[in-house]
């Protein structure tokens, strides 16, 4: 029987570390850490996030700067809001809540942000640094790097184990890929063109899953022994639930459970690591303004 990684207990102790970093900086340095979350218009699921996050700022002590824009802005008010919060001192870090609507470039809004205060890591240069041998990015991803966390805090080790991503978007796949090659793994991408991906899968000792279909991996892809972390939020009906749906992983948990060494559950498990990503790298980025100043 697996153990499972309890996601939210870890988020947690990371979140009272970042308190008291948040307590030193104010007291010793006179910097409160400060996020920037840019929303524009009105999707009921992205303001259902963006309430997460100022909730896990107040809650560390991160000033959350809230800028919150009409639907129908343009893409010039938009970009020029960035703009102006690269210039202010008290944003330590800028979020531009995604997807933004049609009518605006993401890609040009997002590369507008200050590579020093990108605390999402999806800066050109970022990803670029993450890529290369022997650099460093100022930020790496938040999902990515709460993956790479569940991993270490849970005692797995990486270096010279093989691992699977399933999955190859920029937010979650590809970067995560480009961090275990950093920490010495032997990794391998599954995705939509793969031919018989169970084949590759079932000799992982890593597998993370992001490729957002609900159940795909079985039990039977998994190797005994194996570490899961299944960032797959789905939807799937269940009459039995009052809202009458329920979320599930990539991965068939009540069978992975049975074969793997230790799996994140969804929920609680992946998610909750994101945030405390987030506010990780916003205070970072508030010692590293510290200490240039």
């Amino acid at each position: 029987m697996a153990q499972i990684i309890d996601g939210k207990g870890i988020a947690g102790s990371i979140q009272k570390e970042i308190a008291e970093d948040v307590n030193f900086l104010s007291n010793n340095c006179g910097k409160v850490p400060g996020l920037a979350v840019v929303i524009v218009g009105e999707r009921k699921d992205s303001q259902t996030y963006v309430r997460m996050k100022r909730k896990a700022c107040a809650e560390v002590g991160i000033k959350s700067i809230d800028i919150d824009l009409p639907g129908d802005s343009s893409e010039e008010t938009v970009l020029q809001t960035v703009l102006d919060l690269n210039t202010n001192p008290q944003v330590h870090g800028i979020l531009v809540q995604l997807p933004l609507p049609l009518h605006i470039n993401e890609e040009k809004i997002l590369a507008s942000i200050s590579i020093e205060k990108d605390v999402d890591g999806f800066h050109p240069l970022n990803i670029g640094k993450l890529a290369m041998k022997g650099r460093e990015p100022l930020f790496v991803p938040c999902t990515p790097k709460g993956c790479i966390e569940l991993l270490r805090r849970s005692g797995i080790s990486i270096s010279g184990k093989k691992a699977v991503v399933v999955g190859r978007s920029n937010i979650v796949g590809l970067p995560v890929a480009l961090l275990l090659v950093k920490l010495d793994a032997t990794v391998s991408i599954v995705h939509t063109r793969t031919p018989d991906p169970k084949s590759i899968i079932c000799e992982a000792d890593i597998i993370i899953a992001a490729a957002g279909q609900a159940n795909m991996i079985k039990g039977n892809w998994i190797k005994p022994g194996a570490a899961v972390i299944d960032v797959g939020t789905n939807v799937v009906d269940d009459p039995s639930r009052k809202l009458g749906y329920r979320l599930v992983g990539d991965v068939a948990f009540e069978e992975a459970k049975e074969v793997a060494g230790w799996i994140s559950p969804v929920p609680g498990g992946v998610g909750p690591m994101t945030i405390a990503m987030l506010l990780r790298n916003t205070v970072d980025s508030a010692r590293r303004a510290s200490e240039q100043t």
